[in-house]
């Protein structure tokens, strides 16, 4: 399934979409020679927006929910991958232990945990679901919209070794992001592997540091390809403090705002872009529950406004936040009336497919990611066993665009492994 695309498509995404498919031999050497230097994230999604005029990242999670939209065609190569990331951590891997959010226990998300069972099950391991919560003190049972159930127990820990009860894991998985901090129960794990590790949970990370690794890899890529890199980049700036009650901080993302604006007027003026541009202003660190502040007019920007897009979620306490000032991407991709935007899934270095987040009364230039928003599955598994369509003319064959999409949500991933190496805090130990 292709969305409708409401741009020319003479557009310039069309443009980089007939590029890349002539320089696929030396897109595809590229990668292999960074994944050479460069661990990929052990699994990842990537929200894309593409605008008509660029297809960009908006969001890379490394914690990433939404497996259970993948169909079950895209299963074969999801396994695949999984055997492959398992063999290079642990290869006498026999027992699997999954960490799962506290958070979320909705149908969706436990279709989302027996998806990643299924999928490492079917690698060849023993896997086992264990939460870090002291208020679990029996295991509990938790129940998808079909019926299937998993069963969630407590953690054990042994010195510098995690399990459950009668259960010894090599490898951790983690598919918390650990937003309110880390367990004692996962510090200090000498004698496994725990991934992701835990510099890459919204504890310390920030997507400020991520989108300065995806602008080094985008301009390496676009060197490459002989383009412009903003065709395939999102402009981000970072603001420090930021007390989203008070005055405090205000005109750094006023400042930021107007010239992130002024930088879009310039581009939108190079490429012929009869829009209005805007920016996006959202906190630093993911998944503290902030919402998104657009905004298309700094002087519009008031202390009220950004207290309200920062408010965190009752229970806990306002303050002061990191804020980052991002280029704002709207999408041209509709499903029926509704706007659509693409998600690619990754384990290992391998785009193992994605899908469609659909939300009907919205705007090209707002967020898609609501609880009412549905889920289209792309075809990656059907459309993309006949190879990219060479000679297809631009945005005409699905197969194409959906490479294009995996390019972008490669590129992306290859940022991530730039980030958590930076932000490694071993690193130095091993210098």
């Amino acid at each position: 399934m292709v969305p409708n695309l409401v741009t020319a498509l003479t557009g310039p995404i069309n443009e980089l979409e007939q590029r890349m498919l002539e320089s696929v031999p030396a897109i595809e050497r590229w990668f292999r020679l960074e994944w050479m230097e460069h661990t990929p994230p052990f699994y990842c999604s990537v929200d894309l927006r593409n605008a008509g005029y660029k297809l960009a990242p908006v969001a890379t999670d490394l914690f990433p929910q939404g497996f259970n939209h993948l169909t079950p065609q895209m299963l074969p190569l999801a396994v695949q991958a999984a055997m492959a990331a398992i063999e290079k951590i642990c290869p006498e891997a026999k027992n699997l232990l999954l960490v799962p959010s506290e958070r979320d226990d909705g149908a969706s998300y436990v279709e989302h945990l027996q998806r990643l069972v299924q999928i490492f099950t079917q690698a060849g391991l023993n896997v086992r679901l264990g939460s870090a919560d002291p208020a679990l003190a029996a295991p509990r049972t938790l129940r998808t919209a079909g019926g299937a159930e998993l069963v969630v127990e407590p953690l054990l820990r042994q010195r510098t070794r995690l399990g459950l009860k009668d259960f010894d894991p090599c490898t951790i998985l983690l598919n918390d992001d650990l937003r309110a901090g880390v367990p004692r129960a996962l510090q200090n794990l000498y004698e496994q592997y725990l991934l992701p590790p835990l510099h890459a949970s919204w504890a310390t990370r920030r997507k400020s540091r991520h989108f300065r690794s995806y602008e080094e890899v985008a301009k390496k890529f676009s060197k490459l390809m002989g383009m412009d890199s903003w065709l395939i980049n999102p402009m981000a700036a970072h603001c420090g403090e930021v007390d989203s009650g008070t005055e405090q901080g205000l005109e750094c993302v006023r400042s930021h705002c107007e010239a992130m604006l002024v930088k879009q007027r310039r581009k939108f003026k190079e490429y012929g872009i009869a829009e209005r541009p805007f920016v996006v202003v959202k906190a630093d660190a993911g998944g503290m529950g902030a919402g998104v502040l657009t905004v298309r007019d700094a002087r519009e920007l008031d202390a009220a406004r950004l207290q309200r897009a920062l408010a965190r979620p009752a229970g806990q306490e306002p303050g002061v936040s990191e804020v980052i000032i991002q280029e704002g991407v709207p999408t041209c991709e509709r499903i029926g009336e509704a706007m659509a935007e693409p998600v690619v899934c990754t384990i290992d270095r391998y785009v193992v497919g994605g899908y469609y987040r659909v939300l009907g009364g919205r705007a090209s230039d707002e967020s898609l990611q609501a609880p009412d928003a549905r889920y289209v599955p792309l075809a990656f598994a059907e459309d993309q066993q006949h190879l990219p369509a060479r000679g297809a003319r631009p945005g005409a064959s699905a197969p194409n665009r959906f490479y294009m999409y995996g390019v972008i949500g490669r590129l992306a991933m290859l940022a991530a492994a730039y980030e958590l190496e930076a932000t490694d805090p071993e690193a130095e130990d091993y210098a």
